[in-house]
């Protein structure tokens, strides 16, 4: 991140004291759209051009990684003292933010991105304040504190009981949990997948010639790495590719679905997963695909007639009682795969969305684990026997992962795991997601 040069600061304090106004926080790429269009407009006295509202939503962003840790600096810069930080984070609430003088927020963001710009002119102890930042930077450098770890790298040092969890259920290293901690300072790729046949140097060269810049991990893997924006790419308007995760890709991939099968994609959004499954099954077969929210399912309806995927069949379902069943569904008594990619936490995004991290909390998780036990219970009925069930979250919490697969072997023995496990970061530079693959008898 860096403080833009040709953006005034009083731009960007601005959308900082709006942003810190409302009572509750939105999702931060919806609020940045809302609000920087009003910046577009050429009559306004803050117009702003698109690549300056560019450089203000990746400030926006760094701000939200590194939140908690300018509240924590600040606090320390007042007190002149370096406090225990999990005694200071267990009283810290994100609304102590507005106490911060908005000059001297920006200026630690600043310091912690390695910024070289000046200091805003209205700070008028920038230099103290740099003293004090070098002084914690070295003590962070050195403390061998694992609370003092997540603070530096913008989470809250009273997870790390849930990373150590996370840790042991996943058979990382003690490397392997750093890794995992310091990419959630960084955004991952915009991750593309093939949905047609078509040969990949030919989708990179259609992409190309509509100046998207792609390019191939080391696996042959596509992500789009700059240029125009992919709306209007030639090659998205015709369905040969969609903007979706590598961990997102492999969790369509567990459900692994032959040409003629039933499939049932229970929380199905704007339908990336159910357009990823639909396209191994040649049009034949049937996915249904059900949300609790009709506009989403819209948004599938498009994406599917833009791809020519006629077997993708959609309707609301709220999951608080069984599906009823289509005919055909009904005669083979259940569906061959059902894939619950439950509502969550959405842990496993902070590095796309990190204002969601100030969103996190064990209470609602609690309320989440109740909610994905009641959708399981009822998806689970529409199994038909030997097929199989996909469980899903984007989350990394173990509650909401393995401790759900438990309970529901415990709750239903006529289903045996397969398999389950973690997907994306830290081994793949993704989202972390879960899956498991469960079979009926």
């Amino acid at each position: 991140m860096a403080i833009p040069n040709k953006i005034p600061y009083d731009t960007l304090f601005d959308l900082w004291r709006n942003w810190l106004a409302q009572n509750e926080w939105a999702a931060l790429d919806k609020w940045l759209k809302n609000q920087l269009r009003k910046n577009t407009n050429p009559y306004s006295e803050f117009a702003t051009s698109k690549n300056q509202n560019r450089e203000l939503s990746l400030c926006m962003f760094s701000a939200m990684r590194y939140f908690q840790l300018a509240c924590a600096m600040e606090h320390s810069y007042q007190q002149n003292e370096i406090p225990d930080w999990s005694a200071w984070d267990k009283t810290w609430d994100k609304s102590s933010a507005k106490k911060i003088p908005v000059a001297g927020f920006w200026f630690w963001i600043a310091l912690r991105e390695k910024n070289e710009n000046a200091a805003p002119k209205a700070l008028r102890d920038s230099a103290a304040r740099k003293e004090w930042f070098e002084k914690l930077e070295k003590y962070f450098s050195v403390s061998e504190q694992p609370e003092d770890l997540l603070l530096w790298a913008g989470l809250r040092p009273q997870w790390l009981g849930l990373l150590e969890e996370r840790r042991l259920a996943s058979n990382w290293t003690h490397e392997q949990l750093t890794a995992f901690i310091e990419q959630q300072n960084t955004t991952p790729p915009l991750w593309l997948r093939i949905q047609k046949s078509i040969p990949l140097e030919d989708v990179v060269k259609k992409l190309q010639q509509d100046s998207v810049h792609v390019e191939l991990d080391n696996e042959g893997r596509l992500f789009a790495a700059g240029g125009k924006h992919l709306s209007g790419a030639q090659a998205h308007k015709e369905g040969w590719v969609e903007i979706q995760d590598l961990a997102s890709q492999q969790i369509a991939l567990a459900v692994d679905v032959k040409p003629g099968q039933k499939v049932w994609d229970a929380c199905a959004g704007a339908g990336g997963k159910s357009l990823a499954i639909a396209a191994r099954m040649n049009n034949k077969g049937v996915v249904i695909a059900t949300d609790l929210h009709g506009y989403k399912l819209d948004e599938l309806k498009r994406r599917s007639k833009r791809a020519e995927f006629h077997n993708i069949r959609s309707f609301e379902w709220s999951g608080d009682e069984p599906l009823s069943l289509p005919k055909e569904i009904a005669q083979q008594q259940g569906f061959d795969w059902v894939l619950v990619d439950a509502p969550c936490s959405s842990s496993g995004t902070w590095r796309r969305n990190p204002d969601a991290r100030w969103r996190f909390s064990a209470t609602d998780s609690q309320e989440l684990v109740s909610l994905q036990q009641k959708i399981l219970g009822n998806a689970v009925k529409a199994v038909r026997a030997q097929g199989h069930l996909v469980y899903a979250t984007c989350s990394w919490q173990c509650a909401e992962n393995e401790g759900q697969v438990d309970w529901l072997l415990n709750t239903y023995p006529e289903f045996k795991l397969v398999y389950q496990k973690m997907l994306g970061s830290p081994e793949q530079n993704s989202d972390a997601m879960f899956v498991a693959v469960l079979k009926k008898d």
